[in-house]
């Protein structure tokens, strides 16, 4: 049986952290509607599991794994192998872009292969330990480690070619 402090203290933590989440989430996937979804999928997780969460203090590393692993379980799917009508026909409607997903690091993260780019944005954005991203990602340190060296590295030339300060 949930209280209403429980509640009201899960209330508190998505509005607080419901922005941060959902540029992390951005980060990862590269679609405004994906990292909507993400968060979503990770704040009903939460919820069931807040109580036990929220006596260690883990809120937020909870979440973040939550939506690393939603990635990949999406990346998973069937249907994400599917590609709808014929590539040199059917060329997907120029989209107008946000301006945050229009800035030259955006673009260069998004050009990160998909573990490079998780291990970028866990590591350096939400400055996690080697470790914890390891945990978060089900993997090892010395790949976490591998992949943040290759990211990091391919940022620097994307952003290099676009004449970008990293």
């Amino acid at each position: 049986m949930r209280s209403a402090d429980s509640d009201a203290a899960f209330s508190e933590f998505v509005r607080a952290r419901r922005a941060h989440l959902r540029r992390v989430a951005y980060a990862i996937c590269g679609d405004w509607h994906r990292a909507d979804d993400l968060v979503q999928t990770a704040l009903v997780k939460l919820y069931v599991a807040w109580p036990r969460v929220r006596r260690d203090g883990r809120e937020e590393a909870y979440v973040r794994r939550i939506i690393a692993r939603a990635d990949i379980d999406e990346h998973r799917r069937p249907w994400r192998r599917e590609s709808p009508g014929l590539p040199a026909v059917d060329r997907p409607a120029r989209q107008e872009s946000l301006l945050e997903e229009r800035s030259a690091l955006f673009e260069a993260i998004q050009s990160l292969p998909t573990m490079q780019r998780k291990v970028v944005v866990l590591r350096y954005w939400d400055d996690l330990s080697v470790e914890e991203t390891a945990s978060i990602l089900g993997t090892s340190a010395g790949n976490v480690k591998s992949q943040a060296a290759r990211g990091l590295a391919r940022l620097r030339e994307v952003l290099a070619a676009a004449e970008v300060e990293p």
